[in-house]
């Protein structure tokens, strides 16, 4: 059995440390860590996804099923403009180190990271760091005093209990002691590693007389040396040549496992970011359905038709949302076809049961249920407002690339309920009255023909047809007009005035998705 992997996301506003602290835990670093992005050495903060490892003895709590457990960093950057990268690292990780600067407290990056963290795992530890820039004499004091602040921010989330540490990553001062809260505080996964292999690559890069390298994490099934996987977006296929997890040879690579896979007559230029997989893990989507949850925090626009950026896995793509939402709450619950749908303008915030479809700007990769983060990363990133939106996951995809033409979406009973109201022009005959303004005069009337409709005068009728060509319509009232009604109507030389005209309302539904352009009621 090979050794179980833990994967330690570390978040935090830039500056605040992190890439440091990675440094200090770490005892084997990997292709992509510590800043080694020359960009990243210039400008001197984290532009990507960085990866190290180090081992410590299995939890205690856990068993005493293994020797060891390796724990894997995936140090995220801090800068705000780098949001979509951290969303992008915390699909992976199963507990996240929050870095806060204990200078600064709390900024809007750590507030953004803490939002990611909720989304994305149950397991969280703070880390105030830099304590060595506080004399120690007022030291104590400090930390108490931030540590409070964070605790009751804390309270508002489903991490109300979780540990709070201080340290100076840039000092050694109290490292020994979060690799031991660490440890207290591990909770692993039960994994898919019998399912088809799906392999997150963040970094390819090719080595001369070896092959093409993939380097990532694998989020299910399992691969083994000589299997062939596919490689998403460029529809190839390729034998693995070999595999190593921080630069140990390994002959399989499971479910969790941070490894490296080498391939042979690929081009590394063709894949920066995306996922290799077996069978049919992975699809090439063009569009989506969702259960649709909002971030509380979010203040911007919320209504349809609006763009956002839309996050799945390592990929980040401007879409456009329409809401949708269950009408009854009998429906509301997981999405089904079977169901018909409500419209909404705008995200009902006090309903249940809201999905929407995303419609996005060009095909990205996905695998079925996965987690969608929704983002408006065009917002000003100096401003203290956040820009996380929406969250939810994957209920359908849809893999035509001509979805909008062809049939893909007639199947999604979504409807608008629209309204409509003309004026009774005139009695034809007790049971028959000829209404106009309810039509324009382009209008194709026969596909309104039998709808119901209501008189303001307290009368049901129906449509029967037009009448004449300028949009008006004939309307039949089985149980007959009123008398008060053929009073108002007999005045058919007065100028319609106050109450004295007799108004006709349509009330009809009609599905967004529907070519036939058919009504219900």
């Amino acid at each position: 059995m090979g050794l179980p992997n833990y994967n330690i996301g570390i978040l935090g506003h830039v500056d605040s440390g992190k890439t440091t602290l990675a440094k200090s835990l770490s005892e084997v670093a990997s292709t992509a860590c510590f800043d080694k992005n020359p960009q990243s050495k210039e400008r001197g903060i984290t532009l990507d996804l960085g990866f190290s490892s180090f081992k410590m003895p299995f939890p205690a709590h856990l068993g005493s099923c293994h020797e060891e457990l390796l724990v894997t960093l995936v140090d995220c950057p801090g800068h705000a403009s780098l949001l979509k990268t951290v969303i992008g690292g915390a699909h992976i990780i199963d507990m996240m180190i929050l870095v806060v600067d204990i200078m600064k407290g709390i900024q809007t990056q750590t507030a953004e990271c803490l939002i990611i963290g909720e989304l994305t795992c149950d397991n969280l530890l703070v880390v105030l760091n830099k304590v060595d820039l506080i004399p120690e004499a007022k030291r104590d004091a400090q930390i108490a005093k931030i540590t409070k602040k964070i605790s009751l921010t804390l309270s508002k989330t489903k991490f109300k209990d979780c540990k709070v540490i201080s340290c100076s990553a840039g000092s050694n001062i109290g490292i020994t002691d979060l690799v031991s809260v660490i440890s207290n505080n591990v909770q692993l996964r039960t994994r898919d590693t019998a399912g088809d292999f799906v392999f997150a690559v963040d970094h390819c890069f090719g080595i001369r007389g070896q092959g093409t390298i993939f380097t990532g994490t694998c989020l299910s099934g399992s691969i083994t040396v000589n299997g062939t996987i596919k490689i998403a977006d460029t529809k190839l296929e390729r034998k693995v040549k070999s595999m190593q997890v921080f630069h140990k040879s390994v002959d399989k690579v499971s479910a969790g496992n941070r490894a490296g896979i080498c391939v042979t007559q690929f081009d590394a230029k063709l894949l920066e970011r995306g996922l290799v997989y077996t069978g049919d893990a992975v699809q090439m989507v063009h569009a989506l359905i969702i259960d649709l949850h909002k971030v509380p925090y979010y203040k911007g626009s919320v209504t349809s038709k609006t763009k956002y950026h839309i996050s799945v896995g390592h990929e980040t793509v401007l879409g456009q949302l329409t809401f949708f939402s269950s009408p009854t709450k009998e429906e509301g619950g997981e999405f089904s076809f079977e169901n018909r749908y409500q419209f909404e303008d705008s995200y009902p915030e006090e309903k249940d049961g809201v999905f929407a479809l995303l419609e996005l700007e060009h095909v990205v990769q996905c695998v079925p249920h996965s987690m969608v983060i929704i983002s408006r990363l065009d917002m000003d990133i100096n401003s203290p407002t956040c820009r996380l939106a929406f969250w939810g996951r994957i209920q359908h995809s849809i893999t035509s690339p001509t979805y909008t033409s062809d049939d893909s979406l007639s199947a999604l009973k979504v409807y608008k309920t629209k309204e409509r109201e003309g004026i009774a022009e005139r009695m034809n005959d007790e049971y028959t009255v000829i209404v106009k303004d309810l039509f324009k005069k382009e209008t194709d009337i026969d596909l309104f023909t039998h709808l119901r409709v209501k008189l303001s005068t307290g009368e049901s009728g129906e449509i029967e047809g037009s009448f004449g060509n300028s949009g008006k319509c004939k309307v039949n009232v089985p149980e007959g007009l009123t008398d008060a009604a053929k009073v108002l109507l007999d005045k058919k030389k007065k100028k319609d005035a106050g109450g004295d005209r007799v108004t006709v309302k349509l009330t009809f539904k009609r599905f967004l998705f529907d070519k036939k352009k058919q009504m219900l009621q």
